[in-house]
C-alpha cells in the first residue's frame, strides 16, 4: 500500500507540476490563469515545464513515504507542490505572488486542522500555530533590519513554513528554517566566487526558504536525532 501511494503521489505530483506552467507564468504579471494564451504573455523559459513537473513528483513521492500513516500527508503534499512552483516564480521575478502565497496559506492551515482531526493530535497544532507565530516575528524583525534582504513576501511565506515545521516539532522548525539560510549563503557565495552574481545584485531567497523547509519535513528529525545524541 506504501509503494502504491508514493507512485500515485508522485504522478499526481508531477501532473499537477506540469499543469501549472500557466500560473507560474501569468500570476507574476497579474494575467487571467484561465483562458488562453494572451499577446502579453511571455514564452516561458525553455525547460522550466519539465523541472517543475520532476520536482514536485519526487517531492511528493518523498513526501508520501515519510507520512504515508499520517492525516498531515495531505498538508505536506499541497506544501510541497505549492513551494515548488512559488520558487519558480522568485527565481524569475524576485517575487512570491500573495495570488498563491495566501491559498497556499489558507489550504495548509485547513489541511492541518484536518491532520489535528484524523490523528486526534491538537497538541500539535497548537505547536504548530505557535511556530507560525514565532517564525512570521523573527522574518518581520529581520525585514525590518533589512529589507533588501528580506521583502515581506518572505515574511508570509515563513508564517506557513513555521506552521508546517512546528506541526512536527520545534527541532524541526529550527532546522528548516535554518537550513534555509545555509542554503542562500552557500549559493549565494558560490555565485560570487564563480563571477556568476555581484555582490550587490539582489538573490531571491524564497527557494532557499522552500528548500529549508522540505528538508526539515524530509529529514527534520533525523537531524534533530543525531544532534542530540
Amino acid at each position: 500500500m506504501t509503494a502504491l501511494l508514493v507512485v500515485a503521489s508522485a504522478i499526481a505530483g508531477a501532473v499537477i507540476g506540469w499543469s501549472a506552467d500557466p500560473i507560474i507564468t501569468r500570476v507574476p504579471l497579474k494575467l487571467p490563469v484561465r483562458g488562453p494564451a494572451s499577446p502579453d504573455e511571455p514564452p516561458a523559459p525553455r525547460g522550466r515545464r519539465v523541472v517543475v513537473a520532476i520536482l514536485c513528483g519526487v517531492l511528493c513521492g518523498a513526501v508520501a513515504a515519510q507520512y504515508d500513516d499520517s492525516w498531515v500527508l495531505p498538508a505536506y503534499l499541497v506544501l510541497a507542490v505549492g513551494l515548488v512552483v512559488l520558487s519558480a516564480i522568485d527565481f524569475e521575478h524576485l517575487l512570491l505572488p500573495n495570488r498563491i502565497v495566501y491559498p497556499l496559506g489558507y489550504a495548509t492551515a485547513a489541511l492541518l486542522l484536518l491532520a489535528a482531526v484524523g490523528d486526534d493530535d491538537f497538541s500539535a497544532l497548537g505547536r504548530a500555530i505557535a511556530a507560525g507565530a514565532v517564525a512570521f516575528v523573527a522574518f518581520f524583525v529581520l525585514h525590518l533590519v533589512s529589507p533588501r534582504s528580506m521583502g515581506f513576501g518572505d515574511v508570509r511565506l515563513s508564517l506557513i513554513l513555521g506552521a508546517a515545521l512546528g506541526w512536527l516539532g520545534w527541532g524541526e522548525v529550527f532546522v528548516g528554517l535554518f537550513a534555509g539560510f545555509v542554503y542562500g549563503a552557500l549559493v549565494g557565495i558560490v555565485l560570487i566566487v564563480t563571477r556568476l552574481r555581484g555582490r550587490n545584485q539582489a538573490l531571491p531567497f524564497g527557494p532557499f526558504l522552500a528548500a529549508g523547509a522540505m528538508t526539515g519535513i524530509l529529514v527534520g528529525a533525523s537531524i534533530v536525532d543525531w544532534y542530540v545524541r
